[in-house]
């Protein structure tokens, strides 16, 4: 089968790029022939034979060429021009989106049905019902859905895009034209990481309906990691540091918790929260085996996200390796967490609820070991890339069977 796989970058920079990367990666391996379009960066690392991408656009540069970024990030008559030429040289039997928005724009899924080639794409975010992407107010701080339960004006009137009324107001248009055309009900089959997205674009739209598929994300599975007899047990902490994803409140919880060590393996815009609190340890974007290391030998991870995520891989990771979780109850954290069984789901997101839930886990031994004991069994069926190809194939041939009978 020939896959190819869209995406605004082709390098490994966030989750969106690591899973298209590594999905790929394992469909070549089957025998399947995989390209990629997206926008042209020296980074990337994957392309297509005739070397055609968009130009690329560097928000924060200063060049003239940024006058022209609010018309182009609406709808881009390169990215469907361009598209377009490699559509028809490759001849894909199937086109796998991932995130395209801003860069590349909804614009090439014109090109692509033009063509009659099935559509897919994987919903990383929440883009396509809200215009921040997140559901979450940064300036109330908290998850909002106003834009599903009512106007999208209200992105501008909250300022949700990066505190800007320019880019607010760029977001609503984009998010009103493509509701207004009608633009995704074109796309054959929405792959949601969790039941939680699916949900949400059902209730958004009923040209959803009858075309969401919902799969918890793979990751990789390693060898067994060396686990060591930690004297000095810690909590751990993987990810982005960023307002939205609690690292207010895990401060706070370290200060309610002096006597438990919180490792921080990540970076982000607000690292300086976490800094010179005595028992917090900032060890940096940290990858590969020493990640799964630090994962598997920690007593506990946290996971205190104030906004609606997705399908966390950090929870799977540390499932994977037995490790038991602390998140909140909502969100797609809530599907990966069994309450008291497989980790500890905290209802109310303040810092006094955070820390009761790790003491108990420190505390009480015999209610730990359970978790822990409870995770490693659940650990053994965490999904890796190729069961999640044979499931992502199967669907794949029902839509090309689909456009044959057609």
């Amino acid at each position: 089968m020939k896959i190819l796989m869209v995406n605004k970058f082709l390098y490994p920079r966030g989750g969106s790029e690591s899973y298209m990367l590594k999905l790929s990666q394992e469909l070549k391996s089957q025998g399947h022939e995989v390209e990629y379009f997206g926008m042209y960066d020296e980074k990337n690392t994957v392309g297509n034979s005739l070397g055609v991408y968009t130009a690329n656009m560097d928000f924060h540069s200063k060049g003239l060429s940024r006058f022209l970024y609010p018309f182009k990030i609406i709808y881009s008559r390169e990215a469907y021009k361009k598209i377009g030429k490699v559509l028809d040289a490759f001849k894909p039997d199937i086109v796998h989106m991932n995130n395209i928005n801003f860069q590349l724009t909804p614009s090439i899924i014109y090109a692509v049905k033009k063509r009659n080639i099935p559509l897919v794409q994987t919903v990383h975010d929440y883009q396509m019902i809200c215009p921040n992407h997140l559901l979450y107010s940064f300036n109330e701080t908290k998850p909002c859905d106003r834009c599903i339960k009512g106007s999208k004006w209200n992105c501008l009137k909250y300022n949700c895009i990066h505190n800007s009324k320019i880019k607010s107001f760029l977001g609503v248009i984009e998010a009103k034209l493509y509701s207004f055309l009608k633009t995704y009900k074109m796309v054959d089959l929405y792959i949601c990481p969790s039941r939680f997205l699916e949900n949400k674009l059902l209730d958004a739209s009923d040209i959803y309906s009858e075309k969401t598929f919902t799969i918890h994300n793979f990751i990789e599975k390693n060898n067994t990691p060396t686990k060591t007899d930690c004297g000095n047990p810690y909590v751990v902490f993987v990810g982005r540091l960023s307002k939205e994803k609690g690292v207010e409140l895990m401060a706070d919880t370290a200060y309610l918790l002096p006597e438990v060590n919180f490792v921080v393996a990540g970076s982000g815009p607000d690292d300086e929260v976490l800094k010179n609190i005595p028992n917090v340890t900032l060890k940096g974007f940290v990858t590969g085996k020493e990640l799964t290391e630090l994962m598997a030998n920690a007593k506990l991870l946290i996971a205190p996200s104030v906004c609606y995520e997705n399908n966390p891989l950090s929870i799977l990771e540390a499932h994977s390796v037995g490790t038991p979780v602390v998140t909140m109850n909502h969100g797609g954290m809530a599907e990966l967490v069994e309450d008291e069984k497989t980790g500890v789901l905290v209802s109310s997101p303040t810092p006094e609820s955070i820390a009761l839930a790790i003491k108990k886990c420190f505390d009480d031994e015999e209610y730990y070991k359970t978790l822990k004991t409870s995770c490693e069994t659940k650990g053994k069926d965490v999904m890796g890339v190729t069961e999640y190809c044979d499931i992502l194939m199967h669907k794949y041939n029902n839509l090309m069977d689909k456009r044959r009978r057609n």
